[in-house]
């Protein structure tokens, strides 16, 4: 039988879902056959949609929590929210229902935008919210992953710009306050197929994977470096201030506070090629040290190229909200076609996306030091929040349990 022509492997990626690197739901549940329960209301928003469910007893706004949503691509989807949030480990949306509060899930037009254009989104719904409420009960602002990001910067512009956001807690969900991570290996290879499917690596180059993520290369051979739009995020966000100055800060992170991460051990082969169209690509977890091999890329060519790294941490085993991008790539390239030879081989599927300082913004990501700091023996203050939790176990990123989920909601006003 002949090779495959580039236009069939084109067709065939093009047939598939994209390989998208997010979290999603990981827990099995019984779920009710209607998917999801039908909003009280919707809010048409400039750039997003706010979906409103009132709280038990309540037949308007009163005590409202606005919950925005994380980093994909494309829209925001209302069945996602409700995967995560209801069907998993913890039925948050109902609690917070069972409990009189009015839930706001926060979506937007284009996940993968710029934080700042979606942070324009989260003050509208802010704006919304107050003129629709019923009494004086402030709010509480916060969100999911990036939605931590989203509404962070945009109670903090609205203080700079004099508008009363009256909202009176901020919190976050594993959100990436210092930075997230995406290995180098699955970066490169993204950009290294971008011929076949733009997909993967529109999703690692979009304005916001550039703002989160604290290394990225926008070629499958640039040196690993701060994207010039993160840099400018970082720079708007001191511009106003870093942090909402009225609302009590809090966060939550999905990993450990005792400094002992995952079983993922640095320099570890992660993913190997064994189809033919991919025969010789292995991808390896983070090392540090210099000239660090992370990647080994033949795809659908008899070349070989490879991608190195220097003096970066040993971060894919570090406490925190785990993702599992290579375990989604494998996945990925596994259903393709048997004939177009893609077939993979993983070895490790997660590896950590939001280390656990990075969520409480207590230490920075640049040394194995900080990276596995024992954040229990740290002093509060070294960190932008007021208070903060963390997992008993390093757990996925943004899964819903009982045991952030009650201590958030016990803090709520």
């Amino acid at each position: 039988m002949s090779e495959p022509s580039h236009e069939q492997i084109v067709s065939e990626f093009r047939d598939k879902p994209p390989i998208a690197l997010s979290p999603g739901p990981r827990l099995d549940a019984q779920r009710p056959s209607s998917l999801p329960l039908p909003p009280s209301t919707v809010w048409d928003l400039p750039g997003g949609t706010a979906w409103v469910y009132y709280g038990e007893g309540n037949t308007g706004l009163v005590r409202p929590v606005i919950l925005a949503d994380g980093f994909s691509m494309g829209p925001s989807e209302l069945e996602f929210s409700w995967e995560i949030m209801e069907f998993g480990d913890y039925a948050l949306i109902s609690e917070l229902r069972r409990r009189g509060r009015d839930v706001i899930l926060l979506g937007y037009h284009e996940r993968s935008a710029s934080i700042l254009d979606n942070s324009r989104t989260a003050q509208s719904a802010i704006m919304r919210a107050i003129a629709e409420r019923r009494g004086d009960t402030p709010l509480a602002v916060g969100g999911f992953s990036m939605g931590g990001l989203v509404t962070r910067h945009a109670l903090a512009k609205l203080e700079t710009e004099g508008i009363d956001h009256q909202t009176a807690l901020y919190f976050s969900y594993d959100s990436p306050h210092r930075g997230a991570w995406i290995p180098i290996a699955l970066q490169a290879f993204a950009h290294y197929i971008k011929d076949l499917d733009s997909r993967f690596s529109d999703q690692i180059n979009s304005p916001a994977a550039q703002q989160l993520l604290w290394r990225h290369i926008g070629k499958w051979d640039d040196t690993p470096d701060q994207s010039g739009l993160r840099a400018a995020f970082l720079a708007e966000m001191e511009a106003v201030g870093q942090w909402p100055r009225r609302p009590r800060l809090i966060g939550v992170s999905n990993g450990t506070d005792n400094g002992i991460g995952t079983d993922v051990r640095a320099g570890e082969l992660a993913l190997e090629g064994k189809g033919l169209s991919v025969l010789g690509t292995k991808l390896y977890t983070q090392a540090p040290g210099p000239d660090e091999l992370v990647a080994k890329l033949r795809v659908v060519t008899l070349k070989a190229n490879e991608g190195r790294t220097h003096g970066l941490p040993s971060i894919d085993g570090a406490p925190g909200g785990s993702l599992e991008g290579f375990g989604i790539l494998a996945d990925g390239l596994n259903a393709l076609s048997q004939l177009l030879g893609f077939k993979t081989d993983v070895r490790i599927r997660s590896h950590c996306f939001v280390p656990a300082v990075s969520a409480v913004d207590i230490r920075d990501l640049d040394t194995d030091e900080e990276l596995y700091a024992d954040i229990s023996s740290l002093p509060v203050e070294d960190s932008g929040l007021d208070e903060f939790e963390l997992a008993s176990r390093n757990e996925g990123h943004t899964l819903v349990t009982e045991e952030l989920c009650t201590w958030l909601l016990d803090r709520l006003p």
